[in-house]
């Protein structure tokens, strides 16, 4: 192995071993890049950072000597070039052979990490969809996602809320819920690298996996192209329907239907040879989608989906030892839906309501500089901007805009929400009460909604001896502008109080019940980090890696004022690298590492800042029959704030404990790779990865007002000393950010006086410690020849405890860092066991035969596990001892029929596998045209992917009829046709 090496996440590194004293030269021919260095002392080289693409490796030697060899450079990979057999004085010169087209890339010794890097020409021979998260999928160690989350992937046991994504070094995570990211524009990424673990310190802010894409570039000849994808929907197979425990029809997929097509164009070249250099991409893409789907709703949708993308990519060689880079882009996405009335019951489509206007994405802006200012010391700096849109609008079919502006005292206008949750047997008296102009029928997005990142960083490398240093500070401040209000400004829920529960006995009494929420702030997170690591050449075959990482967060409520400011918080990373036969062929290598992850900006919005959350009773006479509010109503005299949410803003010092650690985890990985020859090698590790704290809300308060030295008495209340508590006030919220299983340190105003008190509630009082614990062992090949190229991998992994981390998908909950996991202690009865991303076997296989010069065949299989099931269903809600109720959460607990169900008890979902096959025809006639077809799910397997979960009803506990009802199946088969032409 040549030199100590270490990894980066924009470009990758040359080097080897040669004579002491020889120059080495790598260049670029397409590009004119350029670099030239001396030898050292002890016969090692390395060139860092040097760009992804083919490069000339030229030894010139003491002696007059000269030899080359062409090498591939990927991104944070490095790349051996060795000239010399032997150590010390016993070097000498070796034959030097040009790495032939069909090998597979050399193992890289140098590095401790997980990583699959694929190149574009790679993904574009297999049948994937075009876009980060498919690919990332084909990468051992991930698996999809719940559904109710969109496109997103599992790394590791992880959930979907804990990874983090990069576009030529600039982040593209979107923090808001840490549930999106930027969406390039696919045609124009040259690699994308999807890191699984072991990352180095460089890396933070994730305990799931990272996903690096690289961009494509311009060189000194001119190249153009276009290309359109399109996916018909007569070739796409319904999906599935599905039907209640009584057999009625609940999902009728009859009418539906979904057709897109996507358009590229593109050009690349030189504006001054071997200095400045362009490439640029204009893409527009199109999605129709007709959605009638639920038989039981009162309404469906026609939804046009438009993506007018571009990117531009700049690279200004300013001389050989100084490059500039500016990368610019839009992933901005408009959806418009169309929603119609639907008779309940029947699948059709009536009276048009209006379009529910929404968008996502915005503009990136890059500014990148690298600069070789010794063959030792190599620096980069980085300043990136981005603004993504979240706003929504509605309109209704008579031209009137529905929207809400943020105000939390001006709520949404349009229709309200209408909720019939009275049983059966009352609405069968006088029929279902409904809204027939109401759109959505859930929370709308303040229309102005957007979130706004500012980072930059500076990065430095410098060889030191058998020492590298990489160091580096990163600073990344996120801001968001949010908030939602029920269409139409509150939802009524018209309801049935029964006191014996016994059926037209005649003493039912209707009543309704107003909700009003309304939320809407600025806020932000500011993180910060610096990192040192050292990658020591021990001996010439073994590399130590050590480093340490320091983070810091701060989340910002909307008055500007700090709730959460955890600072330098330590990530020890620790590695080896062992090259066993000193020819790159056989590693052994192993690392250990602790990654924290910060708190969501989404968290700030309600449970930090200024809110409104009421409800209220009525008695009412009648209803309106188009809106469905209720009229002649008689207030039963309990309107009250809900949750501490009351219209004004939170005290921050009492938002979260005062010792809150940020989430982390500890992750271990060992394992060898080795290549059996020149054309296929192989590889295996296991990995370990253990939660040790977790943040989550909890909103118990009687924990606090126990730990506080407060009673309750007969009547209720909870007195001190004769004095009695006033919750909830702006010192006292409900909810508060704690590590569960942890003592808190709460700081609370009992009675409303802007006084203080710090209590010292213990971790038993509030929940168990949150505990997620995932064990894998991954076996992973590469095989690459001539004609032929195949990887593959086989993961047997266990993923087990009590919180799957920053989402629930037992329930679909996005509430990154807030879901309801740890609210009340009785939610975490019997909720250790295996968690929704357990897959216990993912087989994954992919390649490409060329059957000649113009026809050429992929192939794409995925065979797996199920995932683990839960019965959901109420508590008994008798007293857990005198005086206290347990807290009524609904279906939300590990109980059915009154039987404790621990987690992941409830059965699993059938094993699922999925194959994708394409042809790929490039007639030599013309050259640079290609013709292709992708066939996704040939079998048209469409097992079901999740379920609905809570079994029963939460207020009675009887059994659901959309018990265990199918969420979400495998998507069926559909084809893609693609026509391209480059030149």
């Amino acid at each position: 192995m040549g030199g100590v090496q270490a990894q980066t996440n924009t470009a990758g590194v040359v080097s080897g071993r040669a004579v002491a004293g020889d120059t080495i030269t790598v260049e670029n021919p397409a590009t004119g890049f350029s670099r030239t260095i001396t030898v050292g002392a002890d016969g090692n080289y390395r060139l860092s950072q040097v760009p992804i693409g083919q490069y000339t490796v030229t030894r010139k030697g003491v002696d007059g000597s000269t030899s080359s060899r062409t090498t591939n450079v990927s991104v944070g990979t490095s790349s051996n070039v060795t000239f010399v057999s032997g150590t010390g004085d016993a070097q000498t010169l070796d034959t030097v052979t040009v790495v032939g087209t069909g090998a597979i890339n050399p193992i890289d010794v140098s590095s401790v990490e997980s990583t699959t890097i694929l190149t574009a020409e790679q993904i574009a021979k297999i049948p994937v969809a075009r876009d980060a998260t498919s690919v990332a999928l084909l990468a051992p160690g991930t698996v999809r996602g719940d559904a109710a989350f969109g496109n997103l992937a599992s790394f590791g046991g992880a959930s979907v809320a804990e990874n983090q994504y990069y576009v030529n070094g600039f982040n593209i995570t979107n923090t808001f819920q840490n549930l999106n990211f930027a969406q390039i524009p696919y045609e124009a990424i040259a690699e994308q690298q999807i890191k699984t673990g072991g990352y180095g310190a460089e890396f933070g802010r994730s305990l799931g996996g990272v996903v690096n894409m690289i961009t494509k570039r311009g060189t000194n000849e001119f190249h153009a192209g276009g290309n359109i994808f399109w996916e018909p929907e007569d070739l796409r197979e319904e999906v599935k329907n599905t039907y209640l425990t009584t057999g009625v029809l609940r999902q009728d997929n009859s009418k539906d239907s979904q057709w897109q097509a996507v358009a590229s164009v593109w050009a690349s070249g030189a504006l001054i040879k071997d200095k400045l250099f362009a490439y640029g991409l204009i893409s527009y893409g199109r999605k129709d989608n007709e959605i009638y789907g639920n038989v039981l709703s009162s309404t469906n949708s026609s939804d046009q989906t438009e993506t007018p993308n571009w990117l531009l990519k700049m690279d200004w060689n300013i001389t050989d030892n100084h490059l500039l880079e500016l990368t610019a882009f839009s992933d901005k996405t408009e959806t418009d839906s169309d929603v119609y009335l639907n008779p309940v019951g029947e699948l059709n489509r009536t009276t048009f309501l209006g379009t529910n206007f929404t968008e996502q994405g915005g503009e990136n802006y890059v500014l990148k500089y690298t600069g070789y200012l010794t063959d030792n010391f190599t620096l980069s700096a980085l300043a990136g901007h981005s603004k993504f849109s979240r706003g929504q609008r509605l309109r209704t079919a008579g031209g009137l805009d529905v929207s809400y502006g943020g105000d939390i005292n001006n709520p949404a206008t349009g229709c309200p929400i209408i909720t019939d949750l009275r049983p059966g047997y009352r609405r069968a008296i006088d029929g279902t009460r409904a809204s027939t102009c109401n759109i959505t029928g859930a929370q709308i997005v303040r229309q102005d909604a957007e979130d706004t990142r500012d980072q930059y960083r500076i990065d430095a490398e410098w060889q030191l001896g058998d020492h590298l240093l990489r160091f580096g500070y990163d600073v990344d401040d996120f801001e968001s502008v949010d908030g939602g209000s029920f269409e139409g400004g509150r939802v009524w829920s018209y309801r049935t109080d029964d006191p014996d529960d016994i059926p037209n006995n005649g003493d039912e009494t209707d009543f309704v019940r107003e909700q009003i929420v309304n939320q809407g702030a600025t806020v932000k997170v500011e993180q910060r980090a610096y990192y040192i690591q050292d990658s020591w050449n021990v001996t010439d075959n073994f590399v130590a890696y050590i480093g340490g990482r320091w983070d810091s967060f701060k989340n910002i409520n909307g008055q500007g004022q700090a709730y959460v400011d955890i600072e330098n918080q330590f990530g020890p990373r620790l590695g080896f690298s062992w090259d066993v036969n000193g020819d790159s062929t056989f590693k052994v290598f192993g690392n250990a590492g602790r990654y924290a992850l910060p708190l969501t900006a989404t968290v700030a919005v309600r449970g930090a800042s200024a809110s409104l959350f009421t409800r209220e009773e009525f008695d009412y006479t009648g209803f309106d029959p188009v809106t469905g509010e209720p009229t002649g109503l008689t207030s039963w005299g309990n309107f009250r704030f809900v949750n501490g949410e009351f219209g004004t803003a939170k005290n921050p010092l009492t938002i979260a404990s005062k010792n809150l650690d940020p989430m982390y985890q500890d992750e271990y990985i060992l394992g060898f790779q080795k290549a059996l020859n020149d054309n296929f090698s192989l590889g295996i590790r296991g990995i370990y990865r253990e939660l040790k704290a977790a943040i989550d809300d909890n909103c118990d308060y009687t924990a606090i007002l126990r730990a506080g030295g407060f009673a309750q008495d007969d009547d209720g209340h909870w007195l001190r000393n004769g004095q009695e508590a006033v919750l909830p006030n702006a010192g006292f919220p409900y909810c508060r950010m704690f590590n569960p299983g942890e003592d808190a340190v709460f700081l609370t105003d009992f009675f409303n006086t802007g006084v203080l008190e710090e209590t010292t509630v213990p971790g038993e009082l509030l929940s168990p410690k949150a505990k997620r614990k995932y064990a894998a062992l991954e076996f992973f090949f590469d095989g690459n020849w001539d004609k032929f190229f195949l990887q593959g991998s086989y993961t047997y992994a266990k993923s087990r405890g009590n919180t799957e981390g920053g989402v629930k998908s037992d329930i679909g909950q996005s509430d990154t860092n807030v879901t309801q996991d740890f609210d009340y202690l009785e939610l975490t009865v019997d909720s250790y066991g295996y968690l929704p991303n357990d897959r216990r076997h993912s087989l994954k296989l992919f390649g490409n035969y060329e059957i000649s010069d113009e026809w050429s065949v992929g192939a794409n299989l995925l065979v797996q596990s199920g995932r683990p099931m839960n019965c959901l269903g109420v508590l008994d809600t008798d007293p857990v001892e005198p005086g206290v109720q347990a807290h009524p959460y609904g279906s939300s607990f590990f109980r059915c029929d009154g039987i404790p169900t621990p987690r992941g008890t409830g059965g699993r979902l059938s094993w699922s596998s999925n194959v994708d096959l394409n042809v790929a025809y490039r007639p030599s006639y013309v050259e640079g045209l290609q013709f292709k077809v992708d066939i996704f799910n040939l079998m048209n397997s469409q097992k079901v992917t999740s379920v609905n979960e809570q079994v029963e009803d939460g207020t009675s506990g009887t059994r659901l009829e959309t018990a265990f009802l199918p969420a979400s199946f495998q998507a069926p088969r559909s084809v893609r046709f693609m026509v391209q032409y480059d030149f």
